[in-house]
């Protein structure tokens, strides 16, 4: 297999600042799955990519789930990405390459048709896909152009597997001491994400307001800000905390972070990364552009028990 840890592993030794942080920029590691069309992933969640082995094909699997394979004394669950997409046309060899991902600490294999390329991106180019014609739409969640012309649908690894082995289920989660009026500002460009955010915000007791990307999240923050001013209140009055996820179409969690850190009007009130990227190196780079605390995605009482604290100090 093409092991991509030893290229993580030189930048997660560099100093974060010098990386992708705060640059809005992110690499992307392009297949395809047998049609005409190009996808991509984020290359930090990427630990290998080669040819598929043997999969051992297990009763009562979820849709899309094709089995188990073993690596290095491991047993993951396989997902045959297009069975999700429902193409109009598909390779017969689709599946002979698998990359090994890793989303919110659970590795898994993605069958594809075979690996291309990695490229950088301005995440400005990345679009949301309710701005162009695409189809599957449900599980696209964004949409960047390469200098050729073509198109690469960045997929929600999120909600396939949301669709493959069901959502988290949310229990017990105490209510965050604090007022009525106490809010808090979320971006997040994942249907899922929100869904499970809201839950978890509803459940504390706090109010909320959200955006679908970083760009939005900004523009947003700064009528609210403005709202603020032109009416003699702090802005921390209305918004107690922002919770941003790194990856975000337009404008990513780590320049937006850099972004409200840097304007006066939002001191005091701290920001929450919230990520399936889970690495030191991400970690890091949050650190740099300034986040108060990191939470991989998704556990619904961990990041209860981040938030809660910040809200009631």
């Amino acid at each position: 297999m093409m092991d991509l840890a030893e290229r993580k592993g030189h930048l997660e030794g560099v100093d974060a600042r010098t990386l992708v942080a705060g640059s809005n920029k992110m690499e992307i590691l392009l297949f395809s799955l047998g049609t005409r069309e190009t996808f991509g992933i984020n290359v930090f969640k990427v630990r290998e990519v080669g040819r598929t082995p043997h999969i051992t094909r297990t009763p009562n699997m979820p849709r899309g789930v094709e089995g188990l394979i073993s690596l290095r004394g491991n047993v993951i669950p396989v997902l045959s990405l297009i069975s999700f997409l429902e193409p109009r046309e598909q390779s017969p060899e689709h599946g002979r390459t698998m990359m090994v991902a890793e989303y919110s600490k659970r590795t898994l294999g993605f069958l594809v048709h075979e690996v291309d390329r990695i490229i950088r991106v301005d995440w400005e180019k990345v679009k949301a896909p309710e701005s162009v014609l695409s189809t599957n739409q449900g599980l696209i969640t964004a949409i960047t152009e390469l200098d050729d012309g073509k198109l690469v649908s960045i997929l929600d690894v999120e909600q396939i597997l949301a669709n493959a082995f069901g959502e988290a289920l949310i229990v017990d989660i105490r209510r965050a001491n604090v007022g009525d009026d106490v809010g808090i500002f979320f971006a997040d460009d994942s249907i899922v994400a929100r869904r499970k955010i809201v839950e978890v915000l509803d459940r504390l007791g706090v109010k909320h307001k959200h955006a679908t990307n970083g760009a939005e999240a900004w523009s947003r923050l700064q009528a609210i800000a403005a709202h603020a001013s032109q009416i003699g209140t702090a802005v921390r009055d209305e918004i107690r905390l922002i919770l941003v996820d790194a990856e975000m179409p337009e404008m990513d969690g780590y320049v937006l972070t850099k972004n409200i850190k840097g304007d006066e009007r939002f001191a005091g009130i701290p920001v929450v990364m919230h990520s399936s990227l889970s690495s030191q190196a991400n970690h890091a780079m949050g650190k740099a552009v300034g986040v108060d605390a990191y939470v991989a995605k998704f556990d619904a009482e961990i990041l209860a028990d981040t938030l809660r604290p910040l809200l009631e100090r």
